[in-house]
């Protein structure tokens, strides 16, 4: 017990930038969620397949490298999010953050599935609805 006593009086600089920086990521992703769900088209959710990027038919080369980047910051997000379930910060949003950053095969199908849920569906249309954007739209 005393080696980590040590280690901690030791480290007080690093345990305190970590714990701000856990700080300032909880207190933006609250006040960038609201403005994030509002950007999610009203009939995104309407279709059971994801529509196409405009952007990767249009500016290809640019679609490539966003695709790229937006993907390496869904891993790092993850790996972060893995670390914070031992360290201090929100571990379980930043994973899920990270998952909704990356392409993989059904991903759209899961977000669906989870934002459909009524509970969730819900506090999504709340959250659009401090924003004064129109409820999402569901199959009819």
């Amino acid at each position: 017990m005393s080696e980590i006593l040590l280690w901690i009086t030791g480290n007080q600089e690093i345990l305190i930038t970590i714990g701000l920086v856990s700080a300032i990521v909880f207190f933006a992703s609250l006040v960038s969620l609201p403005w994030l769900v509002a950007m999610i088209p009203t009939d995104y959710f309407i279709s059971k397949k994801r529509q196409k990027s405009p952007w990767k038919d249009k500016f290809p080369a640019i679609w490539f490298f966003i695709f790229i980047g937006k993907n390496m910051i869904g891993y790092l997000m993850l790996f972060a999010g893995v670390l914070m379930l031992f360290l201090p910060g929100q571990g379980l949003l930043t994973m899920v953050a990270g998952l909704m950053m990356m392409d993989y095969p059904g991903k759209f199908s899961l977000e669906r599935r989870v934002a459909l849920t009524p509970s969730i569906l819900s506090k999504l249309n709340w959250l659009r609805s401090t924003v004064k954007k129109p409820p999402l739209e569901t199959e009819k």
